[in-house]
């Protein structure tokens, strides 16, 4: 996933197409002057139509489409004829979209299965033609419904990544560094904070030809709940993890007041976050001998599974992926 076309936020003005006018009509052939009313309906306005697609990993391609108009339905005709439906508009999004109404925030619906399909403006009714309106008292009625208008309705659509595991931990934690060396995702890594803007996904391989795919979320930093830093722009993605892996440097002053921070920051954004599984990984272990892993080890939070682990040596990574696999499964 190429980090500069990560779009996991769009909103435009969707409208729905209006439906055709009934028709006013009455039926004329030779010898027959005065027939009936046979006026057709009108036909419906097409829907706007949100579709999943596993191949879409972002918004990227509806970030310029600021608007999406389904057609009218065309007007019914004689001879008892409906007219022609207006014709659909399918926006296709990733797994893990949301929909809501811009002015209100209510959830519309969620697509998290490729090839679902859910109707998120639908088109105006086709009005009835004359002929429905017939009656013993009134057999030449002179008027046909018009039909219904659209929708027209501002629309934002928020991406949440669908990933089986959530890197959580502050900048330069050494996220990316990990999602790197386990995948082929080549996302940035700089010895500077906030490296990682944008999400990155990566598959990684697992025993047996089996596989789990991990998400490098953008670092957090205490108060990114109140909008600091990069805010709770990325938290959102998170909540689609199975698992959360918080990692926290080795030369890090205090372990267990960053972990708790961490927790914190979840709690605070989402309470229901807490209810999933957690594991911590130490990363740049590298810099430790076995002295200080044993030290270190005496002030890790208590009830938490944890491993030591080096994405430069490669130390404890085959260890950490039987770890996730286990909780995972």
């Amino acid at each position: 996933m190429s980090n500069p076309n990560f779009i996991d936020y769009v909103k435009f003005n969707s409208r729905s197409g209006n439906g055709g006018a009934g028709c006013l009509h009455f039926h004329r052939e030779k010898f027959i002057d005065k027939g009936g009313p046979d006026g057709g309906d009108g036909g419906r306005g097409g829907h706007v139509i949100l579709r999943g697609n596993s191949q879409l990993w972002t918004l990227l391609h509806l970030k310029f489409r600021k608007h999406i108009f389904a057609e009218n339905g065309a007007g019914g005709e004689g001879q008892n004829m409906t007219g022609r439906f207006g014709k659909d508009q399918i926006v296709e999004v990733p797994l893990g979209t949301i929909a809501k109404r811009s002015t209100t925030g209510e959830i519309i619906c969620e697509i998290n299965q490729d090839g679902q399909e859910i109707i998120l403006s639908s088109g105006g009714r086709g009005g009835k033609g004359n002929s429905h309106f017939a009656t013993p008292t009134n057999q030449a009625p002179q008027h046909a419904q018009p039909g219904e208008p659209g929708k027209d309705e501002w629309i934002i659509l928020e991406l949440k990544l669908l990933a089986d595991v959530g890197l959580v931990g502050f900048p330069n934690a050494g996220k990316s560094t990990l999602l790197s060396v386990v995948s082929a995702a080549k996302p940035k890594i700089a010895d500077y904070v906030f490296t990682t803007l944008t999400p990155n996904l990566g598959v990684v391989s697992y025993r047996n030809s089996q596989s789990f795919v991990m998400a490098d979320i953008p670092g957090i930093i205490e108060g990114a709940a109140e909008g600091k830093g990069l805010g709770i722009r990325f938290l959102r993605h998170i909540e689609r993890n199975s698992v959360l892996l918080f990692m926290i440097p080795a030369d890090s002053n205090d372990i267990k007041k960053e972990f708790d921070i961490l927790l914190n920051e979840l709690k605070k954004y989402n309470p229901e976050l807490l209810d999933k599984k957690r594991l911590l990984a130490i990363t740049k272990s590298d810099l430790l001998d076995e002295e200080l892993k044993t030290a270190l080890k005496k002030e890790l939070p208590k009830g938490i599974p944890s491993i030591f682990i080096s994405s430069i040596t490669n130390q404890g990574i085959t260890d950490l992926k039987d770890l996730i696999w286990k909780n995972l499964n």
